[in-house]
């Protein structure tokens, strides 16, 4: 008798959980602008003519990528912009392949590279080469994205345009996650499904909400916007800069909007489900302010969250099964909801349980790591835990 009513009560948690999660969604994620949409394809409708935008494009060991993604920047649709390309300390041919593009003819004097030789005391080489760029950047705009983003033309124009049209002081637009692999799609989607639990996407335009975005392959910030809080020097230390970037703008009390945009912009983020987890090993402590036991707590509610449902339905007997099932079933809508803005089809839902134990261990793997090592390792360089713990925002 005692384990049903532990199921009535698990299961009345998780069936409430992800159904006001996938109610919640399903009114809010269409307030969220498409501006892949024909009517934002248009030019700004600015009094001075198009807004100058500089876009800065840090990079370490990016020999492979940096290339087709400058080229892709210089070959916008859009008259006033300037690129800034920032070598950051690289030992592979990232410099060289910077250079080489910025003296070719498709550059017209568009693209300046800044070489990085050393990393001063108390920054992390991204945010170090953010900040040096945009001392150098004089605009309307910053463009901050990634050295592995390729763009469509039209992207930046449309932003733009959107941007103005909202009276928008930081836009985020959310890539189009190139796939190759299943454990890629089935880690992905995970990551979506826990994306649209915790952050909320809807109401980062809310100003009353202490929802926020930030996404690396695209944070877009008005200059103006960009020196009030502080510029990069505030997130010097920040693993987790661009989400930090989008927290700081939304508690400073300016407008903050993020945007669906089809395949204006993709990436192809990690090869295999694997390759996530070593990407993520990196920085998943952090998002759990470096706490050993926020995130055994953590680990401990992933799994209760993600895999109770699944447990639950089938451990559970006659009608105590009812709320698992509404768990399981609004779970199930929400990769269908993602279905359709991803290359994820809707029955990966069935594989949620192995990604929910990747991702549990991937967190697990990133705590050990990180206190084991007293810090981070991040493109060769490794960074104190005392000096990140003193430094997040």
């Amino acid at each position: 008798m005692h384990w049903q009513i532990f199921h009535w009560i698990a299961g009345s948690i998780l069936g409430l959980a992800w159904f006001s999660r996938i109610v919640e969604a399903a009114f809010g994620m269409p307030q969220i602008a498409d501006i892949a949409r024909p009517e934002w394809d248009r030019r700004p409708s600015s009094p001075g003519g198009e807004p100058r935008v500089i876009i800065i494009v840090p990079a370490r060991n990016e020999e492979e990528s940096i290339r087709d993604t400058l080229l892709q920047l210089l070959a916008l649709d859009y008259s006033n912009y300037e690129i800034i390309a920032v070598n950051d300390r690289s030992t592979d041919d990232t410099g060289l392949k910077m250079d080489e593009v910025a003296a070719s003819p498709q550059a017209h004097g568009l693209l300046k590279v800044i070489h990085i030789s050393e990393l001063p005391s108390g920054w992390l080489g991204k945010t170090h080469a953010m900040w040096t760029a945009g001392q150098q950047a004089s605009g309307d705009w910053l463009l901050f994205t990634d050295a592995d983003v390729l763009f469509k033309p039209d992207a930046l124009r449309r932003a733009i345009a959107y941007a103005e049209a909202e009276r928008a002081d930081h836009v985020v637009l959310f890539p189009r996650m190139i796939m190759k692999r299943p454990g890629e799609k089935m880690m992905i989607a995970f990551f979506q499904a826990l994306f649209v639990f915790g952050h909320r996407p809807w109401k980062v335009a809310d100003p009353e909400a202490r929802d926020h975005m930030g996404v690396g392959a695209f944070n877009m910030v008005r200059r103006s916007v960009y020196d009030a809080v502080g510029t990069y020097r505030a997130l010097r230390m920040e693993v987790l800069d661009d989400m930090k970037l989008g927290k700081v703008v939304k508690n400073a009390g300016f407008a903050q909007r993020n945007v669906f945009g089809e395949d204006l912009i993709s990436l192809h983020w990690a090869k295999g489900a694997f390759g996530i987890v070593n990407n993520l090993t990196k920085n998943f402590f952090a998002v759990l302010s470096f706490q050993w036991p926020r995130t055994v707590v953590s680990i401990l509610g992933l799994g209760f969250l993600n895999l109770g449902p699944f447990l639950g339905v089938w451990l559970a007997h006659g009608w105590a099964r009812v709320p698992y099932a509404i768990a399981l079933v609004s779970l199930f809508l929400i990769y269908y909801g993602m279905s359709r803005r991803s290359a994820v089809p809707p029955y990966y839902f069935f594989l949620h349980p192995v990604s929910t134990s990747l991702f549990m261990y991937t967190l697990l793997r990133s705590m050990a790591h990180t206190l084991s090592n007293d810090g981070i390792v991040w493109r060769g360089t490794k960074y104190p835990l005392d000096e990140l713990r003193k430094g997040m925002v």
